[in-house]
């Protein structure tokens, strides 16, 4: 099998990839991933009302200007993080994020910098985490076992896909499982994970009292039975409605804490059943080598499990599975503003240089696969991926006899820009035969002039490095669209039907949506087919393909 792999491989390499090279396909795909690589800064999004908060900072409700698909923004105090020397574990986080790509784990979208925080662009979860739902909306009874089991499978295929690449995560626990608007459930908060090397062990007393195995207690070095010692302690929780070594609201030290999970056995009620029993059991030993899920089988022992008889693994991972529990559009699954503390201000800390090599290396834009599947879940890859217009000519951005567009003019100072928005909103009047949008002369595309090299799809990056010519804030933005089509094709522009939006659970969050104008343009399933005459123009003119 192997063998054949290889001989396709050659043959690939070959011919069919010096036609891809030479064909309208390759330049397409040079453009998609140059704007892929567009800079991502504050002005990329949209910042909604506050979720919640982290160990650095504050998490809020996000949205992406130009396709309208939500996110959460987890925002790392610069000062706050040095002063607490978090730099180390802010990194790995964002790293390790980078590497996991599972429907069953928050996926990292992008990370960019502002002045005070390094931000973490991640999956939006609306429906609240598991421990709201357990002591919050169950007067502490338990989610019941069909709903326990199916949260339990979704959460033992995240576990599985982290082990896969070699991360074990430590700190498992409801508050750190999160609901999505459909009621699927992802892994969340991945700041204590850590990398195991193959074949070996890592050290650390880390994770939240009453979740951490007993051989992280006694700081013992492990590998990924940790992580399915807490995952029995989060299985017990759901059926039972409290804790396994620590009863709900009880005021107990952390030391006694520990004491119970290494020396105490846990007790069963008749919310359970004798197959979850013997679960639970199996994944509370105390000793890691009698663990179930560990040291051979790992999430496949756990899967045989005949608890998890009546679940189909094939359609839940691909989301067939129709979860037992779908979240409230209109409710809103977290603490209200007013309620969530305020951080105080750092004193004493400064910023050095050094400080500034380290924000260069964690802010690296987009992700590739989840910005791709932003591309294709809003449908701008269809809007967008046109090659010829309706009367059958090559579109503009694909044609090479065409000059690339002028370079953009610098920004200037602050009074020279406001005096040109000015200047542009004087000149530039709503079209009533396009869209009703102004387009500001100000936002100049990019321009790309260079050969590729025969080595472009390898080293794409620095063909992208050394394409752009100054920073775009967004490239696709369409309250800031390059200049006018003096010939727009000559498709309808009629605006579609207005589909329900994803955004509509923040809507009551919003503090003035006045101060959004391009809201009702823009929704999170028909973000630019209003405008199509004008994206499909100028959304890639930032990347005009260059003459070979």
């Amino acid at each position: 099998m192997i063998h054949f792999a290889r001989e396709l491989e050659d043959y690939l390499e070959g011919e069919p990839f010096s036609c891809f090279l030479n064909s309208l396909y390759f330049d397409r795909y040079l453009q998609w991933k140059a704007l892929e690589k567009t800079p991502v800064t504050k002005h990329t999004f949209r910042m909604y009302r506050v979720l919640g908060k982290g160990g650095f900072g504050e998490v809020c409700a996000c949205q992406v200007r130009a396709t309208g698909k939500l996110y959460a923004c987890k925002k790392l105090e610069k000062k706050r993080m040095k002063k607490r020397h978090g730099e180390n574990m802010a990194l790995t986080e964002k790293e390790i994020l980078q590497k996991v790509n599972s429907p069953f784990v928050v996926n990292l979208a992008y990370t960019f910098e502002t002045k005070d925080a390094l931000c973490l662009v991640l999956t939006i979860m609306n429906g609240g985490d598991l421990k709201f739902h357990i002591h919050n909306m169950t007067n502490a009874t338990g989610l019941g076992e069909n709903r326990s089991r199916f949260y339990a499978a979704e959460i033992a295929l995240g576990l599985e896909h982290m082990h896969s690449k070699h991360i074990v995560y430590r700190d498992l626990k409801p508050e750190n499982i999160l609901i999505d608007d459909q009621g699927h459930v992802r892994i969340s908060d991945l700041g204590l994970a850590v990398e195991v090397p193959l074949g070996g062990t890592v050290k650390g007393r880390v994770g939240t009292a009453g979740y951490m195995a007993p051989e992280v207690v006694m700081n013992m070095r492990y590998s990924f039975s940790p992580d399915w010692f807490s995952y029995g302690c989060l299985v017990y929780e759901m059926i039972m409605g409290h804790a396994p070594f620590r009863k709900r609201k009880e005021r107990v030290k952390r030391e006694e804490v520990d004491r119970r999970v290494c020396e105490e056995l846990e007790e069963y009620n008749s919310q359970f059943s004798d197959n979850a029993k013997k679960l639970c059991r199996l994944l509370l030993q105390k000793d890691p080598a009698h663990r179930l899920g560990y040291p051979d089988h790992g999430a496949e022992a756990v899967k045989a499990q005949p608890w998890f008889a009546q679940i189909n693994w094939a359609r839940l991972e691909a989301g067939l599975e129709e979860p037992p529990f779908t979240p409230d559009p209109h409710a809103v699954y977290a603490k209200d503003v007013l309620d969530i503390e305020q951080f105080s201000t750092v004193k004493g800390v400064t910023i050095e240089t050094q400080d500034m090599e380290f924000y260069q290396r964690f802010c690296s834009g987009a992700v590739s696969i989840p910005w791709q599947n932003e591309m294709i879940e809003t449908e701008c890859f269809d809007d967008l991926n046109e090659f010829y217009q309706p009367n059958g000519e090559l579109v503009e951005n694909l044609d090479r006899r065409k000059p690339p567009p002028d370079p953009p003019l610098p920004r200037g100072n602050m009074f020279h820009r406001l005096f040109f928005r000015r200047h542009n909103t004087d000149a530039c009047k709503p079209s009533t035969s396009s869209t009703g949008l102004s387009v500001p002369q100000s936002a100049l595309p990019l321009s790309t002039s260079n050969s590729p090299s025969p080595a472009a799809v390898n080293g794409a990056e620095d063909l992208f490095s050394a394409t752009r010519t100054s920073p775009l804030d967004s490239v696709v933005n369409c309250e800031t669209i390059a200049a006018e089509n003096p010939n727009p094709p000559t498709e309808s522009t009629e605006p579609c039907p207005p589909a329900e939006s994803s955004a509509q659970p923040f809507s009551k969050m919003i503090d003035n949506e006045t101060d959004l104008p391009s809201t009702k343009l823009m929704n999170s399933h028909h973000p630019l087919r209003s405008q199509r005459a004008l994206t499909t123009t100028h959304f890639f003119r930032c990347c005009t393909v260059p003459k070979h």
